[in-house]
């Protein structure tokens, strides 16, 4: 049986880092919003054979006049091309002018669109205040949920704090990722969207899940071991739980890379922010949430 609840400081110190790293990320560079929460007009794009350079696409939209256009290759023949909010004249004119251009080594060089999206600024900021009202919500439900589902328990430690615990763990999991979303935005320029927040969310669900799993197991064994100490039940409780937990972590992770790997480009952020998080919200329910009772539990008792 591995001591993990012995080793808790390491594992604490060590998450502790990582989330001030993360917190470090987000105050320095933030997040860069998508269109999704700032607003504007997002043209995905491709071409059968080759695609144009990105200066031939900025010359052949010249005559537009698009504000904030930004032209970004995605993958190997598509072109992500993004510009301020605009009507259907504009839309049509630009894929017009786009279908236009003309490669001397691809003749029959077809173009395709393969998605647009516009979106007004105030839809976009109220896109993303119903985001984080939604996360908030969540997290609140959880709190209320846990501490009902252990509302038997009481000692050594209230039921509720089972609840702040797991809130504890997620927020780990959170910062974590969204701390990772600020780095890749520095460096890739890569964008949170709607996708991102569904993310978050689905985030926050596996990893209560597999949080919950080993407290519920903390409960049957604070009554059928009786005669063992709390610090010894946590770590028998994580211990019976953490194949399954990395069993199903894994299997997820498999399905996951996947999608990561022969899914469409737009669904690579999503994907890739589910990678971490999972990687993560397993890591916190055996390493974090668990360490959290004992110590919650250590300062009752000296105090």
């Amino acid at each position: 049986m591995y001591n993990i609840i012995g080793k808790r400081k390491f594992w604490l110190w060590f998450s502790g880092i990582l989330m001030t790293g993360s917190i470090l990320l987000l105050a320095v560079f933030g997040l860069k919003p998508g269109i999704d929460f700032t607003g504007g007009s997002l043209l995905d794009v491709s071409y059968s054979v080759q695609r144009p350079s990105a200066d031939q696409i900025s010359d052949a939209l010249a005559d537009q006049k698009l504000q904030d256009l930004k032209i970004q290759p995605s993958g190997e023949k598509d072109f992500l091309i993004r510009f301020q909010n605009t009507d259907e004249p504009t839309h049509q004119a630009v894929l017009a002018k786009l279908k236009d251009i003309k490669i001397e080594t691809a003749p029959d060089n077809t173009f395709i669109e393969n998605r647009f999206d516009a979106i007004g600024p105030v839809i976009g900021e109220e896109l993303r205040n119903k985001a984080i009202q939604g996360i908030a919500l969540v997290l609140i439900f959880i709190v209320l949920y846990i501490a009902w589902a252990f509302r038997k328990v009481s000692r050594p430690v209230a039921s509720w704090k089972y609840g702040v615990a797991a809130i504890i763990a997620l927020i780990h999991d959170i910062t974590i990722v969204t701390g990772i979303f600020a780095l890749f935005g520095v460096l890739f320029g890569t964008e949170v969207d709607s996708l991102f927040v569904t993310a978050l969310l689905t985030i926050l669900g596996f990893s209560v899940h597999d949080t919950i799993v080993t407290f519920d197991r903390t409960r049957e064994n604070l009554h059928k071991r009786q005669d063992l100490e709390f610090e010894d039940v946590l770590n028998l409780s994580i211990n019976e739980t953490m194949v399954r937990s990395l069993n199903t972590s894994i299997v997820t992770l498999l399905a996951l890379s996947a999608v990561y790997l022969f899914g469409g480009e737009s669904t690579k952020n999503f994907t890739t922010a589910l990678l971490f998080g999972i990687v993560f919200g397993t890591y916190s329910s055996i390493f974090v949430a668990s360490p959290i009772l004992l110590l919650w539990n250590r300062q009752k008792r000296t105090s």
